[in-house]
Protein backbone atom coordinates (compact mmCIF):
# COMPACT_ATOMS: atom_id res chain seq x y z
CA UNK A 1 0.00 0.00 0.00
CA UNK A 2 1.13 3.65 -1.18
CA UNK A 3 2.29 5.67 1.82
CA UNK A 4 -0.85 8.14 2.44
CA UNK A 5 -3.35 5.90 0.91
CA UNK A 6 -5.65 5.47 2.99
CA UNK A 7 -7.26 1.64 2.32
CA UNK A 8 -11.11 1.01 1.54
CA UNK A 9 -13.11 -0.17 4.67
CA UNK A 10 -13.89 -3.61 4.46
CA UNK A 11 -17.83 -5.07 4.44
CA UNK A 12 -17.41 -8.46 5.80
CA UNK A 13 -20.70 -10.43 6.31
CA UNK A 14 -21.00 -13.23 8.50
CA UNK A 15 -25.41 -14.31 8.59
CA UNK A 16 -26.15 -16.07 5.85
CA UNK A 17 -22.38 -16.38 4.12
CA UNK A 18 -18.97 -15.34 4.79
CA UNK A 19 -17.27 -12.62 2.17
CA UNK A 20 -15.37 -9.81 2.70
CA UNK A 21 -15.61 -6.76 0.44
CA UNK A 22 -12.97 -4.34 -0.08
CA UNK A 23 -14.15 -1.52 -2.67
CA UNK A 24 -15.08 -3.37 -5.69
CA UNK A 25 -13.57 -6.19 -4.43
CA UNK A 26 -15.39 -9.58 -3.32
CA UNK A 27 -14.04 -12.67 -1.61
CA UNK A 28 -16.02 -15.30 -0.22
CA UNK A 29 -16.21 -18.45 1.33
CA UNK A 30 -17.92 -20.52 -1.73
CA UNK A 31 -14.49 -19.63 -3.93
CA UNK A 32 -12.42 -22.38 -4.32
CA UNK A 33 -10.17 -22.71 -1.63
CA UNK A 34 -9.21 -24.64 1.97
CA UNK A 35 -11.80 -24.91 4.51
CA UNK A 36 -9.13 -25.23 6.63
CA UNK A 37 -8.05 -21.62 5.53
CA UNK A 38 -11.37 -20.23 5.78
CA UNK A 39 -11.94 -21.86 9.39
CA UNK A 40 -9.25 -19.89 10.37
CA UNK A 41 -9.93 -16.49 8.54
CA UNK A 42 -13.30 -16.67 10.03
CA UNK A 43 -11.78 -17.37 13.57
CA UNK A 44 -9.40 -14.65 13.77
CA UNK A 45 -12.05 -11.93 12.53
CA UNK A 46 -14.69 -12.87 15.20
CA UNK A 47 -12.23 -12.85 17.82
CA UNK A 48 -10.40 -9.59 16.30
CA UNK A 49 -9.94 -8.32 19.66
CA UNK A 50 -7.88 -11.14 21.11
CA UNK A 51 -4.10 -11.98 20.56
CA UNK A 52 -3.96 -15.94 19.87
CA UNK A 53 -1.00 -17.91 20.74
CA UNK A 54 -0.54 -20.92 18.09
CA UNK A 55 -0.92 -23.80 20.68
CA UNK A 56 -4.29 -21.95 21.16
CA UNK A 57 -5.51 -21.48 17.83
CA UNK A 58 -4.71 -25.34 17.00
CA UNK A 59 -6.85 -26.07 20.03
CA UNK A 60 -9.82 -24.37 19.22
CA UNK A 61 -9.81 -24.85 15.56
CA UNK A 62 -8.63 -28.44 15.51
CA UNK A 63 -9.36 -30.03 18.31
CA UNK A 64 -8.41 -33.62 18.90
CA UNK A 65 -5.48 -33.18 17.04
CA UNK A 66 -2.37 -33.65 18.77
CA UNK A 67 0.11 -32.53 16.63
CA UNK A 68 3.16 -31.17 18.93
CA UNK A 69 4.42 -28.45 16.21
CA UNK A 70 0.77 -26.63 15.04
CA UNK A 71 2.98 -23.61 14.35
CA UNK A 72 4.47 -24.71 10.82
CA UNK A 73 0.54 -25.65 9.78
CA UNK A 74 -0.47 -22.44 11.15
CA UNK A 75 2.04 -20.33 9.57
CA UNK A 76 1.55 -22.41 6.27
CA UNK A 77 -2.18 -21.15 6.11
CA UNK A 78 -1.22 -17.70 7.22
CA UNK A 79 1.02 -17.28 4.26
CA UNK A 80 -2.01 -19.16 1.74
CA UNK A 81 -4.56 -16.33 3.38
CA UNK A 82 -2.48 -13.56 2.42
CA UNK A 83 -1.60 -14.93 -0.98
CA UNK A 84 -5.39 -15.37 -1.84
CA UNK A 85 -6.08 -11.85 -0.51
CA UNK A 86 -2.88 -10.68 -2.99
CA UNK A 87 -4.27 -12.49 -5.68
CA UNK A 88 -7.16 -10.20 -5.46
CA UNK A 89 -5.46 -7.28 -5.97
CA UNK A 90 -5.83 -6.24 -1.83
CA UNK A 91 -2.56 -3.80 -1.69
CA UNK A 92 -2.43 -4.74 2.19
CA UNK A 93 -3.01 -8.50 1.93
CA UNK A 94 0.31 -9.26 3.63
CA UNK A 95 -0.89 -6.99 6.92
CA UNK A 96 -4.31 -8.16 7.28
CA UNK A 97 -3.24 -10.62 9.77
CA UNK A 98 -0.47 -10.18 12.65
CA UNK A 99 2.32 -11.89 14.39
CA UNK A 100 3.40 -10.15 17.40
CA UNK A 101 5.06 -11.54 20.79
CA UNK A 102 4.49 -15.18 18.93
CA UNK A 103 0.80 -14.28 18.63
CA UNK A 104 -1.80 -13.96 15.61
CA UNK A 105 -4.84 -11.54 15.62
CA UNK A 106 -6.71 -10.05 12.63
CA UNK A 107 -5.14 -6.21 12.16
CA UNK A 108 -7.84 -3.80 13.67
CA UNK A 109 -5.70 -0.71 12.36
CA UNK A 110 -7.66 -1.36 8.90
CA UNK A 111 -11.38 -0.04 9.27
CA UNK A 112 -13.88 -2.56 8.50
CA UNK A 113 -17.66 -3.03 9.16
CA UNK A 114 -19.03 -6.87 10.56
CA UNK A 115 -22.30 -7.32 9.75
CA UNK A 116 -22.61 -9.46 13.63
CA UNK A 117 -21.21 -6.73 15.33
CA UNK A 118 -23.60 -4.20 13.72
CA UNK A 119 -26.71 -6.28 14.11
CA UNK A 120 -26.00 -7.27 17.71
CA UNK A 121 -25.22 -3.74 18.41
CA UNK A 122 -28.93 -2.30 16.60
CA UNK A 123 -30.25 -4.99 18.59
CA UNK A 124 -29.36 -3.84 22.20
CA UNK A 125 -30.28 -0.26 21.02
CA UNK A 126 -34.04 -1.27 20.18
CA UNK A 127 -34.23 -3.16 23.24
CA UNK A 128 -34.33 -0.23 24.74
CA UNK A 129 -37.83 0.37 26.39
CA UNK A 130 -37.45 4.09 26.99
CA UNK A 131 -37.36 5.15 23.52
CA UNK A 132 -40.61 5.95 21.50
CA UNK A 133 -41.53 2.84 19.74
CA UNK A 134 -40.88 3.95 16.67
CA UNK A 135 -37.17 4.74 16.70
CA UNK A 136 -36.98 0.95 18.46
CA UNK A 137 -39.28 -0.49 15.23
CA UNK A 138 -36.51 1.61 12.63
CA UNK A 139 -33.89 -0.13 14.53
CA UNK A 140 -35.02 -3.46 14.75
CA UNK A 141 -35.98 -3.09 10.78
CA UNK A 142 -32.20 -2.12 9.83
CA UNK A 143 -30.51 -5.31 12.19
CA UNK A 144 -33.33 -7.66 10.53
CA UNK A 145 -32.09 -6.54 7.11
CA UNK A 146 -28.42 -7.96 8.19
CA UNK A 147 -29.91 -11.19 8.88
CA UNK A 148 -29.70 -12.70 5.82
CA UNK A 149 -29.27 -16.49 7.57
CA UNK A 150 -27.34 -18.43 10.35
CA UNK A 151 -23.71 -17.34 11.14
CA UNK A 152 -21.81 -18.76 8.84
CA UNK A 153 -23.40 -21.45 7.19
CA UNK A 154 -21.03 -23.28 5.99
CA UNK A 155 -18.37 -23.54 9.06
CA UNK A 156 -21.40 -23.36 11.44
CA UNK A 157 -21.15 -26.97 12.99
CA UNK A 158 -17.15 -26.52 13.94
CA UNK A 159 -17.23 -26.46 17.74
CA UNK A 160 -15.72 -22.92 17.84
CA UNK A 161 -19.11 -21.69 16.10
CA UNK A 162 -21.95 -23.87 17.39
CA UNK A 163 -22.52 -21.67 20.20
CA UNK A 164 -22.35 -18.47 18.12
CA UNK A 165 -24.92 -19.72 15.65
CA UNK A 166 -27.25 -20.48 18.69
CA UNK A 167 -26.44 -17.00 20.08
CA UNK A 168 -27.54 -14.84 16.78
CA UNK A 169 -30.28 -17.22 15.98
CA UNK A 170 -31.90 -16.28 19.43
CA UNK A 171 -31.11 -13.06 19.44
CA UNK A 172 -32.84 -12.59 15.88
CA UNK A 173 -35.78 -14.24 16.94
CA UNK A 174 -36.18 -12.72 20.18
CA UNK A 175 -36.07 -9.35 18.83
CA UNK A 176 -38.40 -10.54 15.81
CA UNK A 177 -41.35 -11.35 18.53
CA UNK A 178 -39.99 -8.25 20.46
CA UNK A 179 -40.32 -6.01 16.97
CA UNK A 180 -43.88 -7.90 16.21
CA UNK A 181 -45.34 -6.32 19.56
CA UNK A 182 -44.63 -2.83 18.44
CA UNK A 183 -45.85 -2.94 15.41
CA UNK A 184 -48.96 -4.55 16.99
CA UNK A 185 -49.36 -2.00 19.41
CA UNK A 186 -49.22 0.44 16.60
CA UNK A 187 -51.38 -1.34 14.18
CA UNK A 188 -48.71 -2.23 11.75
CA UNK A 189 -49.75 -5.46 10.47
CA UNK A 190 -48.48 -5.64 6.79
CA UNK A 191 -44.94 -4.60 8.16
CA UNK A 192 -45.44 -7.61 10.58
CA UNK A 193 -46.71 -9.98 7.58
CA UNK A 194 -43.27 -8.77 6.37
CA UNK A 195 -40.71 -9.82 8.89
CA UNK A 196 -42.67 -12.74 9.76
CA UNK A 197 -42.51 -14.00 6.36
CA UNK A 198 -38.56 -13.07 6.15
CA UNK A 199 -38.38 -15.87 9.59
CA UNK A 200 -40.40 -17.96 8.47
CA UNK A 201 -37.85 -18.76 5.72
CA UNK A 202 -34.74 -19.10 7.94
CA UNK A 203 -37.05 -21.20 10.08
CA UNK A 204 -40.13 -22.75 8.96
CA UNK A 205 -40.36 -24.51 12.44
CA UNK A 206 -40.95 -21.43 14.73
CA UNK A 207 -44.18 -21.65 15.46
CA UNK A 208 -44.24 -17.96 17.41
CA UNK A 209 -43.58 -16.48 13.67
CA UNK A 210 -46.26 -18.24 12.10
CA UNK A 211 -48.85 -17.11 14.82
CA UNK A 212 -47.48 -13.44 14.52
CA UNK A 213 -47.87 -14.04 10.57
CA UNK A 214 -51.64 -15.54 10.61
CA UNK A 215 -52.58 -12.85 13.01
CA UNK A 216 -51.50 -10.30 10.93
CA UNK A 217 -53.37 -11.31 7.64
CA UNK A 218 -56.43 -11.84 9.38
CA UNK A 219 -55.45 -8.53 10.89
CA UNK A 220 -55.15 -6.85 7.15
CA UNK A 221 -58.52 -8.97 5.75
CA UNK A 222 -56.84 -11.78 4.42
CA UNK A 223 -58.72 -14.37 5.55
CA UNK A 224 -58.16 -16.58 2.80
CA UNK A 225 -54.26 -16.11 2.65
CA UNK A 226 -54.65 -16.87 6.67
CA UNK A 227 -56.09 -20.26 6.53
CA UNK A 228 -54.13 -21.47 3.78
CA UNK A 229 -51.05 -21.11 5.40
CA UNK A 230 -52.55 -22.58 8.73
CA UNK A 231 -53.58 -25.83 6.28
CA UNK A 232 -50.14 -25.63 4.92
CA UNK A 233 -48.24 -25.19 8.47
CA UNK A 234 -50.31 -27.87 10.15
CA UNK A 235 -49.26 -30.36 7.05
CA UNK A 236 -45.39 -29.40 7.69
CA UNK A 237 -45.56 -29.97 11.32
CA UNK A 238 -47.17 -33.30 10.59
CA UNK A 239 -45.21 -34.29 7.96
CA UNK A 240 -42.11 -33.35 9.38
CA UNK A 241 -41.95 -33.27 12.96
CA UNK A 242 -44.87 -36.10 13.55
CA UNK A 243 -46.48 -33.67 15.69
CA UNK A 244 -48.96 -31.33 15.86
CA UNK A 245 -49.37 -27.38 16.12
CA UNK A 246 -49.71 -26.21 19.72
CA UNK A 247 -52.85 -25.07 21.03
CA UNK A 248 -52.08 -21.30 20.91
CA UNK A 249 -51.66 -21.81 17.12
CA UNK A 250 -55.10 -23.79 16.42
CA UNK A 251 -56.74 -21.11 18.29
CA UNK A 252 -56.19 -19.12 15.23
CA UNK A 253 -58.50 -21.03 13.14
CA UNK A 254 -61.46 -19.87 14.90
CA UNK A 255 -59.99 -16.19 14.79
CA UNK A 256 -59.54 -16.93 11.08
CA UNK A 257 -63.31 -17.77 10.43
CA UNK A 258 -64.92 -15.36 12.68
CA UNK A 259 -62.87 -12.12 11.88
CA UNK A 260 -64.62 -10.24 9.51
CA UNK A 261 -62.86 -6.61 8.34
CA UNK A 262 -66.16 -5.69 5.63
CA UNK A 263 -69.68 -6.91 4.40
CA UNK A 264 -70.11 -8.41 1.23
CA UNK A 265 -73.08 -7.71 -0.36
CA UNK A 266 -71.91 -9.17 -3.99
CA UNK A 267 -73.21 -12.78 -4.22
CA UNK A 268 -70.91 -13.28 -7.42
CA UNK A 269 -68.24 -12.42 -5.44
CA UNK A 270 -69.06 -14.69 -2.57
CA UNK A 271 -69.51 -17.48 -4.63
CA UNK A 272 -66.37 -16.98 -6.39
CA UNK A 273 -64.70 -17.14 -3.23
CA UNK A 274 -66.03 -20.32 -2.17
CA UNK A 275 -65.61 -22.18 -4.94
CA UNK A 276 -62.42 -24.85 -5.15
CA UNK A 277 -59.55 -23.34 -7.41
CA UNK A 278 -58.88 -26.26 -8.96
CA UNK A 279 -60.72 -29.16 -10.63
CA UNK A 280 -62.28 -31.22 -7.45
CA UNK A 281 -60.80 -34.59 -8.04
CA UNK A 282 -61.06 -37.30 -5.42
CA UNK A 283 -62.30 -36.66 -1.79
CA UNK A 284 -62.33 -33.33 -0.25
CA UNK A 285 -59.30 -33.04 2.35
CA UNK A 286 -59.41 -30.55 5.00
CA UNK A 287 -58.04 -29.42 8.50
CA UNK A 288 -59.18 -30.85 11.24
CA UNK A 289 -60.98 -27.79 12.51
CA UNK A 290 -63.05 -27.79 9.69
CA UNK A 291 -63.85 -31.32 9.28
CA UNK A 292 -65.53 -31.00 12.89
CA UNK A 293 -67.70 -28.73 11.74
CA UNK A 294 -68.63 -30.22 8.71
CA UNK A 295 -69.08 -33.62 11.22
CA UNK A 296 -71.62 -31.34 13.34
CA UNK A 297 -73.48 -30.20 10.32
CA UNK A 298 -73.76 -33.61 8.98
CA UNK A 299 -75.01 -35.22 12.95
CA UNK A 300 -77.46 -32.44 12.51
CA UNK A 301 -78.85 -33.36 9.24
CA UNK A 302 -78.65 -37.08 10.01
CA UNK A 303 -81.13 -36.65 13.43
CA UNK A 304 -83.95 -34.73 11.06
CA UNK A 305 -83.27 -37.42 7.78
CA UNK A 306 -82.09 -40.42 9.62
CA UNK A 307 -79.37 -40.31 6.11
CA UNK A 308 -76.52 -42.81 7.00
CA UNK A 309 -73.23 -41.89 7.53
CA UNK A 310 -69.76 -43.65 8.81
CA UNK A 311 -66.61 -42.57 10.30
CA UNK A 312 -63.48 -44.39 9.20
CA UNK A 313 -59.97 -44.01 11.05
CA UNK A 314 -57.09 -44.92 8.98
CA UNK A 315 -53.46 -45.50 11.25
CA UNK A 316 -50.05 -46.48 9.93
CA UNK A 317 -47.65 -47.87 12.22
CA UNK A 318 -44.62 -50.54 11.71
CA UNK A 319 -44.63 -53.87 11.58
CA UNK A 320 -44.25 -53.64 15.59
CA UNK A 321 -47.38 -51.31 15.60
CA UNK A 322 -45.50 -48.27 16.61
CA UNK A 323 -45.49 -45.37 15.19
CA UNK A 324 -42.54 -45.25 11.78
CA UNK A 325 -39.28 -43.19 12.18
CA UNK A 326 -40.37 -39.77 11.40
CA UNK A 327 -38.10 -39.32 7.69
CA UNK A 328 -40.38 -42.45 6.55
CA UNK A 329 -43.75 -41.19 8.24
CA UNK A 330 -44.13 -38.48 6.17
CA UNK A 331 -43.45 -40.59 3.02
CA UNK A 332 -45.96 -43.46 4.17
CA UNK A 333 -48.76 -40.36 4.85
CA UNK A 334 -48.00 -38.66 1.98
CA UNK A 335 -48.80 -41.42 -0.29
CA UNK A 336 -51.51 -42.79 2.11
CA UNK A 337 -52.91 -39.32 0.97
CA UNK A 338 -52.97 -39.38 -2.31
CA UNK A 339 -54.53 -43.24 -2.42
CA UNK A 340 -57.18 -42.38 -0.19
CA UNK A 341 -57.83 -39.29 -2.48
CA UNK A 342 -58.17 -41.78 -5.78
CA UNK A 343 -60.38 -44.27 -3.79
CA UNK A 344 -63.09 -41.38 -2.59
CA UNK A 345 -65.56 -39.91 -3.98
CA UNK A 346 -65.93 -36.25 -4.52
CA UNK A 347 -68.75 -36.05 -1.67
CA UNK A 348 -66.26 -37.90 0.84
CA UNK A 349 -64.47 -35.52 3.73
CA UNK A 350 -60.75 -36.64 4.79
CA UNK A 351 -58.22 -34.76 7.02
CA UNK A 352 -55.41 -35.32 9.26
CA UNK A 353 -56.20 -36.58 13.08
CA UNK A 354 -52.79 -37.38 14.00
CA UNK A 355 -49.14 -37.51 13.04
CA UNK A 356 -50.16 -41.51 12.19
CA UNK A 357 -53.75 -41.22 11.48
CA UNK A 358 -56.74 -39.50 8.94
CA UNK A 359 -60.25 -39.60 9.76
CA UNK A 360 -62.78 -40.01 6.91
CA UNK A 361 -66.53 -38.87 6.65
CA UNK A 362 -68.47 -41.06 4.31
CA UNK A 363 -72.04 -40.12 3.88
CA UNK A 364 -74.94 -42.69 2.13
CA UNK A 365 -73.16 -46.09 2.60
CA UNK A 366 -73.99 -49.18 4.67
CA UNK A 367 -71.41 -50.74 7.36
CA UNK A 368 -70.74 -53.16 4.34
CA UNK A 369 -70.43 -50.87 1.73
CA UNK A 370 -67.53 -48.87 4.07
CA UNK A 371 -65.95 -51.49 4.76
CA UNK A 372 -65.64 -52.47 0.68
CA UNK A 373 -64.52 -49.05 0.61
CA UNK A 374 -62.04 -49.33 2.94
CA UNK A 375 -60.43 -52.52 1.14
CA UNK A 376 -60.07 -50.71 -1.51
CA UNK A 377 -57.94 -47.85 -0.32
CA UNK A 378 -56.00 -50.84 1.75
CA UNK A 379 -55.93 -52.53 -1.69
CA UNK A 380 -54.73 -49.34 -3.57
CA UNK A 381 -52.39 -48.44 -0.72
CA UNK A 382 -50.40 -51.50 -0.96
CA UNK A 383 -50.19 -51.42 -4.60
CA UNK A 384 -49.07 -47.56 -4.47
CA UNK A 385 -46.55 -48.06 -1.39
CA UNK A 386 -44.72 -51.45 -1.29
CA UNK A 387 -42.51 -51.17 1.55
CA UNK A 388 -43.42 -54.03 3.72
CA UNK A 389 -42.39 -52.16 6.87
CA UNK A 390 -45.18 -50.17 6.94
CA UNK A 391 -49.13 -51.41 8.27
CA UNK A 392 -52.16 -49.97 7.76
CA UNK A 393 -55.17 -50.39 10.62
CA UNK A 394 -58.75 -49.36 9.62
CA UNK A 395 -61.66 -48.18 11.34
CA UNK A 396 -65.38 -48.08 10.89
CA UNK A 397 -68.14 -46.83 13.10
CA UNK A 398 -71.62 -44.66 12.05
CA UNK A 399 -72.04 -41.23 12.69
CA UNK A 400 -73.63 -40.28 16.09
CA UNK A 401 -77.05 -38.42 14.95
CA UNK A 402 -77.45 -35.60 17.49
CA UNK A 403 -79.74 -36.26 20.49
Amino acid sequence: MQEGQEPEKMQIQMLGGFQITIGEITIKDTDNHSQQMWNLLEYLIVFRNQAISPRSLADSLWPGDKSNNPSNALKNLIYRIRTMFAGYGVPFARELIRYHQNTYSWNNSFACEIDIEQFANLCAQAADAGQPDETRIALYLRAFELYRGNFLPNSGYREWAVALVNDYRRLYFSSVYDACALLAANNRFDTIEAVCGKAIEFDPFEECAHQYFIEALVRQGKQSHALAHYNELTELFYRELGVSLSESVRSLYREIVKTVNSVQTDLSVIKEDLCEQQAAQGAFYCAYEIFKCMYRVEARTATRTGQSIFIALLTVTDQNNQVPELPLLGKVMDQLLESVRLSLRKGDVISRFSATQYVLMLPTLTYENGRIVLSRIEKRFKQDFRGKEIKLHTALQPLDPLK
